[in-house]
């Protein structure tokens, strides 16, 4: 035991060559292994990652794909919406608000114009139908 000791406190070049071979040879071993394993650790964990990715995309571009699904006719304004301040959470919120709203009308410009119209049409008609009335009810006086 004494002798043990002593040559691992001051191992002599013999000593030091065996030991520097065996544990080069272990350490090539343990490499070998490890590359194998890590292989395989790294392949697996690739797949995991490339899986999550994906669902955390697909999570970040809920909102979109919601309005898409609803066919929303305004699907790109809030996919940009969601793409540019999605990040910011309270801007994905607001664009998973926007996407669970009811789909709005093609042309909003277009109906606002079409309803003034229609309102003006109506006062016009509403006017007209008075000035005739007025003179009837003029010309009945005046015949009276």
């Amino acid at each position: 035991m004494i002798v043990l000791m002593r040559d691992a406190l001051n191992p002599s070049p013999r000593t030091e060559a065996y030991g520097n071979a065996a544990q080069s040879q272990q350490s090539r071993d343990n490499r070998g292994i490890h590359r194998v394993l890590g292989s395989q650790i790294m392949g697996g964990n690739v797949v995991v990652q490339a899986v999550a990715a994906v669902l955390a995309l697909a999570l970040y571009f809920l909102p979109s794909i919601l309005a898409d699904r609803r066919k929303r006719h305004d699907v790109l304004t809030l996919a940009l919406f969601n793409a540019c301040l999605g990040w910011t959470g309270f801007g994905w919120l607001l664009a998973l608000y926007w996407s669970l709203q009811p789909n709005p009308p093609k042309n909003v410009a277009g109906e606002i114009n079409e309803t003034r119209k229609i309102v003006r049409m109506r006062d016009f008609s509403s006017a007209l139908l008075m000035r005739v009335q007025r003179r009837t009810t003029a010309r009945e006086r005046r015949e009276k």
